[in-house]
């Protein structure tokens, strides 16, 4: 077999091979789009729950997961104020874009907060103290 036979060869060899992953590559392009951009990120367990989580509207079920895990937080860590801090912060900016609260509205917010979680955690030290 001369050289250039073998090179042609090994030419169609490779414009074939390019065909094929190219096939493969939109396949598996089409899945991703169908399944979303960041279900390859997710566990099994995850993507089970997608479908479920792209039918909510709004922010309730966020905002309340986060008022759930602020109550645990001052529970748990009532001592560890960077935490508690952290979770009103989240707290008041997923309000603030329910509400789309303008930026004096949404450091209103935080200070009224603020105010309830001193008197909870004066409340909840004053409570240990006896």
């Amino acid at each position: 077999m001369s050289l250039r036979v073998k090179v042609a060869k090994n030419k169609a060899k490779a414009l074939a091979e390019e065909a094929k992953l190219g096939r493969k590559r939109s396949k598996g392009a089409a899945s991703r789009s169908k399944r979303g951009f960041y279900a390859q990120a997710l566990s099994e367990a995850e993507r089970v729950l997608l479908p479920e989580a792209r039918e909510i509207e709004g922010l309730d079920e966020e905002i309340a997961l986060l008022r759930v895990k602020l109550t645990s937080a001052l529970e748990e860590h009532p001592d560890n104020m960077p935490l508690t801090l952290r979770a009103v912060d989240l707290l008041v900016k997923a309000v603030a874009a329910k509400y789309r609260l303008s930026k004096k509205s949404q450091e209103n917010l935080a200070e009224a907060i603020d105010g309830v979680l001193k008197e909870i955690g004066g409340a909840l030290f004053s409570n240990f103290s006896h």
